[in-house]
């Protein structure tokens, strides 16, 4: 019996049959922000499989996070089309400004800046998305001004 309402909803939304694990996952990230070892562990008593396979799945996945992360949760387009168009200075001017590196939260739990694999707008690239909004052939000090408009929302 699941005690995690979210995890139920997601359930009774979605099913368990083994093609739905994932949009299950995706609904519980966006309720819950991550998946926690218990739910991971829920999901799998749910769907009738190990939790290593769950976590394996949640782990290949960038958005699915198995971690906590910030509020904003920055993600750079790590391809080689975005690396050549700049990603690197972009991704330094952000840690600069944020004063975390690739993979970290900031301090205050607003900020979490990693990199991901493609999220298919290299042909306008260097791509990042915040949370769900998407910001395209970016520049180091267009990505600063981007960061500095969400760290006034605060």
């Amino acid at each position: 019996m699941l005690v995690n309402t979210t995890i139920t909803e997601a359930i009774q939304k979605h099913g368990t049959t083994k093609e739905k694990l994932i949009p299950v996952m995706q609904y519980i990230v966006t309720k819950d922000k991550w998946l926690r070892e218990d739910a991971m562990e829920d999901v799998a008593r749910a769907f009738g499989i190990s939790a290593a396979e769950v976590y394996g799945v949640a782990s290949f996945y960038s958005f699915l996070d198995t971690e906590p992360r910030g509020k904003y949760v920055i993600r750079i387009c790590r391809t080689i089309s975005c690396d050549m168009a700049g990603k690197e200075e972009i991704i330094n001017s952000i840690s600069g400004i944020l004063k975390v590196k690739a993979g970290q939260t900031s301090p205050d739990g607003l900020f979490t800046l990693l990199e991901t694999n493609c999220m298919g707008w290299c042909h306008v690239g260097p791509a990042m998305l915040i949370n769900d909004d998407v910001y395209t052939e970016l520049t180091a000090d267009k990505a600063v001004k981007i960061i500095q408009e969400y760290m006034d929302k605060k």
